[in-house]
Parts: C-alpha cells; sequence; structure tokens
C-alpha cells in the first residue's frame, strides 16, 4: 500500500462502525466508509463534529449539522489548493489519498520539463471529477485536458484550478468520456500521458450502461490509441470494492504491449491517528522508460 502522508490540513482522527472521523482543516466530518468494519467506540458521540453524514434505510442519506462552519472552504496540499464541502453521496469534491499520485505524477512531469524545457507535456484526465490530478499535473508545467460528463464537477476543476494558479493550463471538457476519446481519435489528437478513474457503474446521456468489469479493458485499449511516440505515464484509479490492484496491472501489461517502461500496482491509503492505514482504492500506473 501506498498512503498520503504529506497532508497537513487533513487527517482521519479515528475509525469504527462503518464510519471516519475526519479533520478537513478546522472542520470535523464524521462520514460512512464501507471499508471499516471493525467495531469501537461510538464516533458520533465525540465533541468536536461539525457535521455527519447519516445513510437512509431508503438509499442515500444526508448531512447532519452539529456546529457551524463554512459553507465551502479551502485546503492545501503542498502548493495545491482545494474547495471541499459537504456534498450529496457523503462526498466532499475531494480524495486525499490520491495525493500518492499526484507526487508521482509531477516528479515525471518536472523530469521531463527538466530534460526538454520546450517540450509541451499534453495530459488527458477522464473521469475527472473536481480536478485534483488536472491541477497537480498542470502546476508542474503540463498541458491538461480535463473531460467529465458532470458540469458542476467540472466547474469545481476551475475553481480549484484557479486557486493553485494553474487555471490557464486546463482545457475542460463537458463530455461522455467514451465518445471524447473516440472523437479524438478520428482527430488524430496524442496526449504523452492518460489519467482515468471510471465509476464502478454509470449511464450515459443516451442510456448507455458503463459496467467496469465489463468495459474497462475496451475503453483502456482505445485510450491507449491517444498516447504519443513518447508517453510519460498510464494512470488507472479504481474505487470498486473487490477490484484488485492485480487486475489494474494485468490491464496496462496486456494493453500497453508496445511502450517499455515500469507497470505497478498498489492500493492507495491514508495513515490515521490509531496508527493503522485506511485503504481507499487502487492504482495501476504505468512510467514510460525515459530512455
Amino acid at each position: 500500500m501506498k498512503t498520503a502522508e504529506g497532508w497537513q490540513d487533513y487527517k482521519i482522527l479515528a475509525t469504527a462502525n462503518g464510519m471516519k472521523l475526519e479533520r478537513w482543516k478546522d472542520v470535523i466530518l464524521l462520514r460512512p466508509d464501507p471499508q471499516v468494519i471493525w467495531k469501537g467506540g461510538d464516533l458520533s458521540a465525540r465533541g468536536g463534529i461539525h457535521a455527519v453524514y447519516n445513510r437512509s434505510d431508503k438509499g442515500g442519506g444526508g448531512w447532519e449539522i452539529r456546529k457551524s462552519f463554512p459553507t465551502e472552504w479551502t485546503v492545501c496540499y503542498r502548493d495545491l489548493k482545494f474547495k471541499v464541502k459537504p456534498m450529496g453521496f457523503k462526498h466532499t469534491g475531494l480524495f486525499p489519498e490520491q495525493a500518492v499520485n499526484w507526487d508521482v505524477m509531477r516528479s515525471v512531469i518536472s523530469a521531463a520539463k527538466e530534460d526538454e524545457p520546450e517540450r509541451e507535456i499534453k495530459v488527458l484526465n477522464l473521469f475527472a471529477y473536481t480536478g485534483g490530478a488536472s491541477v497537480a499535473c498542470a502546476k508542474s508545467g503540463a498541458l491538461v485536458t480535463h473531460v467529465d460528463a458532470a458540469k458542476g464537477m467540472v466547474e469545481r476543476a476551475g475553481e480549484n484550478a484557479r486557486l493553485s494558479g494553474v487555471d490557464g493550463g486546463i482545457r475542460y471538457i463537458i463530455d461522455d468520456c467514451m465518445k471524447f476519446v473516440s472523437r479524438e481519435q478520428r482527430r488524430g489528437k496524442r496526449y504523452d500521458a492518460v489519467i482515468m478513474d471510471p465509476p464502478s457503474y454509470g449511464r450515459g446521456p443516451n442510456g448507455e450502461t458503463w459496467k467496469i468489469e465489463e468495459n474497462l479493458f475496451a475503453f483502456v485499449s482505445e485510450c491507449v490509441k491517444l498516447l504519443s511516440d513518447r508517453p510519460l505515464f498510464f494512470l488507472i484509479n479504481s474505487y470498486t470494492t473487490g477490484l484488485q490492484p492485480e487486475v489494474l496491472k494485468n490491464i496496462l501489461t496486456l494493453t500497453l504491449k508496445g511502450f517499455k517502461g515500469k507497470i505497478e500496482a498498489y492500493e492507495v491509503g491514508i495513515p490515521t491517528d490509531e496508527g493503522i492505514n485506511l485503504p481507499c482504492g487502487a492504482s495501476g500506473l504505468f512510467i514510460c522508460n525515459r530512455n
């Protein structure tokens, strides 16, 4: 497991009974987490909690506000800044564990820019959500194409980019990712890196069904066709329960046969104040040889 240990504005304080208690700068939130299957004390009884996300028996849920706090606020990770706020389906607009991958991608991009200062490094971020990876890559000098079907998430990505001073380095596209990839192929577009965070299940604007177990391999195969002759990396993130990291490694191995480099897969997680690491998903990463 690779853990995001560089945070100052985020911390998991405790976990028990399907919940995690978190500090987001000065705001304390209590949210469900499916990985927390162990028992413990009643975290909701602790003092200082600003809001709790309670699940509903009918599905979904809602936030219970206990103490006043800003509607939204800013958290920092190194030189990156992001807006967070309690949103639907227990979300806050940011996945802190992905800082593990932000650091790696920034390092690869910075090394490539150091070797070739005039090179334009083009990154394609699919299912890009609120732009954590887009902001990280743009901050290191890449030109990022940010694609997501949800207009509100793309707008939030723009806010995050402006906070970090990189809005000019990101092109925002509101579109179905699979259709966008097909159009980019027809246009002859090429990218030096691809990032994707596909959902477990979803529906397109015309009723198309996406199931990660059935569609991921074919989609990655199509995205590989967009890679330049000298790509830097290809990253797949997954939060699908039961999809092992080795599966992502196998997909990258089978689809990237024409490229030389290192492929690894790993769980991503967050260390907690209890002295444990909370697993938060899986990543498969290909880094091309620099020679």
